[in-house]
């Protein structure tokens, strides 16, 4: 089972090498990591193009905002398993994907997810929040509920059945597709009860107050579209 490992940045410079070097560390080799970069003008490129990166694939071009560079992603990925990976983000131990590997030995588990901790920015070590998930039932996304989306994986002819990310919306693309998944094709999904990644605190979606409003009003969107 070979995984596709996505990551799209731009001006990542102080945070990517440690993406990098957690994909990188993983015990699991059969993992093709594709960066997706919107014309950084830092030195993401120089990291990049580093020996130790070399089998790194990416591209550096403009593109309309992080859910299309990650459709870009989904166009380029050739592995069986996908899963997200932001510059901010990295996993939490070099077994992460071996311990996935083993949930989807079974053919008919079309995507998995887990736990999530918030790290400090400029102390990845420091813990700031735990984002515990929990298996998957009807009525949990009215109540808020929704997995971490660095933690999905999801079988590549899930996406190429039911569609990648709508770029209507201009934030909370993600939880729009995970509920589009779960909610209104109902996937078979699992959820694994341990920490697969830590993310740095300041992302997209949390940097500011007004953002955290803007992405529960695409919430309240994404639920009436997918019934």
């Amino acid at each position: 089972m070979k995984f596709s490992i996505i990551t799209v940045c731009r001006n990542a410079a102080t945070t990517l090498p440690d993406t990098l070097l957690s994909v990188r560390a993983q015990d699991y080799r059969d993992v093709e990591h594709l960066v997706i970069d919107s014309s950084s003008s830092d030195t993401t490129l120089d990291i990049l193009k580093r020996p130790e990166n070399v089998s790194v694939r990416w591209v550096s071009e403009p593109d309309r905002g992080v859910y299309d560079a990650m459709n870009k992603g989904l166009a380029m990925a050739t592995g069986e398993v996908i899963g997200f990976l932001n510059a901010d983000d990295f996993y939490a131990d070099s077994e992460v994907l071996s311990r996935v590997a083993i949930s989807f030995a079974d053919p008919l588990l079309e995507a998995l997810y887990s736990d999530l901790v918030y790290v400090e920015r400029n102390d990845p070590g420091k813990v700031a929040r735990y984002w515990r998930s929990s298996p998957y039932r009807e009525g949990l996304f009215e109540r808020g509920w929704v997995p971490p989306h660095p933690t999905f994986f999801v079988r590549r002819q899930v996406y190429e059945r039911y569609g990648n990310f709508d770029l209507s919306y201009a934030i909370g693309n993600d939880i729009e597709l995970m509920a589009r998944f779960l909610v209104k094709h109902r996937i078979k999904s699992c959820y694994l009860p341990e920490i697969l990644v830590k993310m740095r605190m300041g992302g997209i979606s949390n940097r500011s107050v007004g953002n955290i409003f803007r992405q529960n009003v695409a919430i309240v969107e994404a639920l009436r579209r997918n019934g």
